[in-house]
């Protein structure tokens, strides 16, 4: 049996911020690069850096008919 995750290599970030799903002080951390994840409400955001920093909701488009 090979043990795959030797070879991945994640590395999160933790960051501290104000979620806008839920509008609380929270922890952010990240899933990917610029992707993050809200501890308090657990929805992912997107980081968009125009200037300065802001987190969009992430939307998922997945229809399920």
């Amino acid at each position: 049996m090979k043990n795959y995750f030797k070879k991945a290599k994640f590395n999160p970030e933790v960051t501290h911020g104000i979620c806008p799903t839920c509008e609380e002080p929270t922890m952010l951390v990240s899933v990917t690069r610029d992707y993050y994840r809200c501890i308090t409400c657990g929805s992912d955001l997107e980081q968009k850096v125009n200037g300065i920093i802001k987190y969009i909701p992430r939307i998922n488009i997945n229809p399920k008919i």
